[in-house]
């Protein structure tokens, strides 16, 4: 606590030359406590100090990432980018930049961020093609994007062959999710299956499975097991965590007319999480 105390103050004060190298270490305590502006604090002082350190200036762009806030992480990520080139991390996180960029852009400004975001998609890929994440970063954005901006199911499906060929569950978990975007909800569930064969804990089929069953495109039973199972496990990263999950399992419950087991369901998800509007509109609507 003493420890953590310490590095808010000095973060807030700007005091950085106290910690000398180990910034990185200061950063990633205040990452893990999602404590983005003293971290913000901390890195505008280091690359102040060392303006050539790439990794800084990435890490002074995912501050702004982690608060969703599109076009002040551009300028960091595209500093970054310019002093490694070959970063093929870096590249991919210039890409979520001006994606969230165009996200949150004027009707007149998003294809240009959009199509920004894609050419550092692509050189994400190009960089490191067997990494798994630049890989899906470009399928995301051909399964979102629309045609006249460079996106098109054609070329997300694309991206899930070659997921598939590096890692076969990953891969799997990738087609479910584009045939349940194209409503082949038999074709999803198929490829969820798969997946567990191959990984029987596997958080994103578990959880796919379960939300299909949720939307009536799978069996109730299953989807119950599947997401009851997913409360057992640890939430992976950029996973639904409990709040979904319990949502997820008063859907089912509702469909299947058990008011009281879907009201407890709903009204764990809005304990766990207050913010979490559909569970919360959930349980107001259920009657």
């Amino acid at each position: 606590m003493q420890r953590f105390a310490a590095i808010l103050l000095l973060a807030s004060t700007g005091a950085v030359v106290a910690f000398g190298a180990d910034w990185r270490g200061t950063v990633a305590e205040l990452f893990k406590a999602g404590q983005w502006p003293q971290a913000q604090h901390l890195l505008d002082a280091v690359v102040a100090r060392e303006p050539g350190n790439a990794e800084a200036w990435a890490r002074l762009g995912e501050t702004y990432l982690n608060r969703d806030q599109g076009e002040p992480a551009v300028p960091p990520m595209e500093k970054a980018v310019a002093l490694d080139p070959a970063n093929a991390g870096y590249e991919r996180h210039l890409g979520d930049a001006y994606g969230l960029s165009a996200q949150q852009a004027g009707f007149f400004s998003k294809t240009g961020w959009a199509l920004k975001c894609k050419a550092a998609y692509v050189k994400a890929v190009e960089l490191d093609p067997a990494n798994v994440s630049n890989r899906r970063s470009l399928l995301e954005f051909y399964r979102q994007a629309p045609g006249f901006a460079g996106g098109g199911m054609d070329l997300a499906y694309g991206q899930a062959t070659e997921i598939r060929k590096l890692d076969p569950v990953a891969g799997e978990i990738e087609f479910g999710n584009l045939y349940a975007a194209d409503k082949k909800f038999p074709e999803a569930l198929a490829a969820f299956e798969a997946a567990l064969k191959a990984k029987p804990d596997s958080y994103a089929a578990l959880y796919q499975i379960g939300r299909l069953a949720a939307l009536g495109s799978a069996e109730a039973a299953r989807g119950l097991a599947c997401l009851r199972r997913c409360l057992e496990l640890p939430v992976p990263a950029r996973q639904p965590g409990f709040s979904p999950v319990q949502w997820r399992i008063g859907n089912i419950l509702e469909r299947q007319g058990d008011k009281a087991g879907a009201r407890a369901a709903y009204e764990a998800a809005v304990k766990a999480d207050p913010k979490f509007v559909q569970a919360a509109d959930a349980l107001k609507n259920l009657h």
